[in-house]
């Protein structure tokens, strides 16, 4: 069941707000794709525009101009986005839109290459340029016929990301805490398509979230490229631990999840501050890419396995009740059979409670695409697919031993399938990417009926797979 929501794998369409068609500068629409570090530049782009007095709608063929803010991390991430972009450009040619705008990190990484393959867009935006969307939109909307190229120079400091018009549901909502990263991971193009890392201040992310709080958001997501390096660039050291202790004081915030850890700068004091929190979920995602010792330094990840297990041990053994994310990569080049089986090793004795896996995506003008001994499609696919079974029998375990139990769930829609049926998430499941609570049983002409937003204490009475199925307690 897919929540209405801008998620990894799917286009969307941003559903349209409110505004006053005659005040109106003029109407768009916006494909949002990518990961929520995407998404928060959506939401950046969306606030100017409407500030400044321009009207979304959800309808793409009653919008003047559509935005596509694009992402560029793999090969099926490019296929979509290269796929809403002909799309619309498809829509305008028939006469039904006026004009087509190109944002985000494909955008940013082609540039000259994708206007040459597509020369009907009207304008693109890097990524560091999606401040002047309203200038684009300005000059779009006054006709004249010339393309507009928006690329800026990563900037010294983080953009500010205060003006957002919210594209999640009012109650959750993600914060980007820094941009870039400095690892030089052999098969990742995102340094160089969001440049080097740096850190918001530690006062800027705090006022953030605070604005996030007073306007009704109960779940904050904290992302980056690179959590625990959050601060480095700043202060000298990573200062993740001194951020979470200053947001953990937020009384208008309920929850606050953590994403994107590397398996660097997890000290003691930042796993103490984890445990002790008050609104710091016991929750991690922490992207591992594998557990073959060649592998990992094929792919420059500066670690080893067995470092991998000690700290994967150590937040489990302090950490009450620790739910961790990771990702792997099958059919990386050179990836061996027993390397798969040292990755498969890892994943039957660690059991996480979720994963995901991509399998190697060749990344042009990367160190790995010019490593010998590819792997074949075939085999990367059947190992994915092998792990993934393996995965799927830890994950289901471990929903079946939660039967019974008791856990607070955050409501993120209704189930429009069903009567009294409603959509949520406990602590241990992400937005978007992790499996979803039904919460059955609720009258809902009663006047203690949940709203989105809510966040109620149930039962799990039942698991499906990877989702729950839970009753509120009276």
């Amino acid at each position: 069941m897919q929540l209405p929501v801008v998620n990894q794998t799917e286009s969307a369409t941003i559903p349209a707000r409110q505004g006053n068609d005659s005040e109106a500068r003029g109407s768009y629409a916006v494909v949002s794709l990518g990961c929520p570090k995407n998404l928060v530049d959506t939401e950046q782009m969306l606030g100017r525009l409407d500030q400044d007095g321009y009207r979304m709608v959800s309808d793409v063929t009653s919008a003047d101009f559509v935005v596509v803010n694009t992402c560029g991390f793999i090969d099926s991430a490019r296929e979509e986005s290269l796929g809403a972009i002909d799309e619309m450009l498809a829509l305008k040619r028939q006469g039904k839109i006026r004009g087509v705008v190109v944002t985000g990190c494909l955008a940013e990484r082609q540039q000259g290459k994708l206007l040459e393959a597509r020369p009907e867009i009207d304008a693109m935006i890097g990524v560091f340029g999606r401040n002047d969307i309203v200038q684009v939109a300005d000059r779009l909307q006054s006709g004249v016929q010339e393309q507009q190229r928006v690329f800026r120079p990563a900037p010294i400091r983080p953009l500010s990301d205060a003006v957002r018009s919210a594209v999640t549901p009012r109650h959750f909502a993600y914060l980007k805490i820094s941009e870039g990263c400095d690892r030089l991971c052999t098969f990742c193009a995102i340094p160089k398509m969001r440049g080097k890392h740096y850190s918001k201040p530690i006062e800027q992310v705090v006022d953030e979230a605070k604005r996030l709080g007073q306007a009704g958001v109960r779940e904050v997501v904290i992302v980056a490229q690179d959590t625990t390096y959050y601060g480095k660039d700043l202060y000298g050291t990573p200062k993740l631990t001194e951020l979470l202790i200053e947001l953990d004081k937020i009384d208008s915030i309920d929850w606050i999840r953590l994403m994107y850890f590397y398996p660097m700068y997890i000290d003691d004091r930042l796993v103490d501050t984890l445990a002790g929190a008050q609104r710091v979920l016991p929750y991690i995602d922490m992207p591992l890419q594998h557990a073959s010792d060649a592998m990992l330094k094929r792919m420059a990840r500066k670690t080893t396995r067995s470092l991998q297990e000690e700290i994967v041990g150590k937040l489990r053994d302090r950490i009450p009740s620790l739910v961790m994310r990771t990702t792997m990569i099958t059919g990386f080049p050179g990836e061996t059979e027993d390397d798969f089986e040292q990755l498969i090793d890892f994943v039957a004795e660690q059991h996480f409670e979720h994963l995901g896996v991509f399998t190697y995506s060749v990344e042009e003008d990367t160190p790995a695409a010019k490593l010998p001994d590819r792997v074949p499609g075939k085999i990367a696919t059947r190992r994915m697919n092998d792990l993934m079974a393996v995965q799927q029998q830890i994950a289901f375990q471990w929903n079946q031993s939660r039967v019974g139990t008791t856990d607070d769930v955050i409501i993120d829609s209704k189930f429009t399938e069903q009567e009294g049926v409603w959509i949520g998430r406990t602590r241990s499941e992400a937005p978007e990417i992790d499996g979803v609570v039904y919460v059955s049983g609720i009258d809902e002409d009663a006047d203690d009926s949940p709203q989105v937003g809510d966040i109620i204490q149930c039962e799990i009475v039942a698991s499906q797979g990877y989702d729950l199925v839970a009753a509120p307690n009276n």
